[in-house]
């Protein structure tokens, strides 16, 4: 398994785990009729834009699939003042979870924000 940040070309593969996480973790959360009209194109298209703006960073299985990701940066809506950063989304794939890859992928995020100077960090 690897953790590596996102490029343009990984906005496929981090669109299809978005939706396939909404649908297994939000069932009977959400109505049905929502989770089925989640679209991979229109999250792809999400994610190409998000990619740029913000860091992401992908866990890539042994067959290099996208099966998680995680995004943070700066603290968003500026209500927290004891807070600078902020972890935006984190989603693995059903059949990955539980195996540590979520901490790596929030450590990701994290060092980022280390580097950035941001020594604080809400979810």
């Amino acid at each position: 398994m690897l953790i590596r940040k996102a490029e343009i070309e990984d906005a496929a593969g981090i669109a299809k785990v978005h939706v396939d996480s909404w649908r297994t973790t939000y069932k009977g959360i959400v109505p049905d009729t929502f989770l089925d009209n989640l679209s991979y194109e229109q999250r792809e298209l999400t994610w190409e834009k998000g990619i740029n703006e913000n860091n992401v960073y992908i866990a890539e299985n042994e067959n290099g699939q996208v099966i998680g990701f995680s995004t943070g940066g700066k603290e968003r809506t500026g209500k927290y003042e004891a807070f600078i950063g902020e972890l935006y989304a984190i989603y693995i794939l059903k059949e990955y979870q539980g195996k540590g890859i979520g901490r790596l992928l929030v450590q990701s995020v994290v060092d980022d924000l280390k580097e950035k100077k941001m020594n604080s960090m809400l979810i």
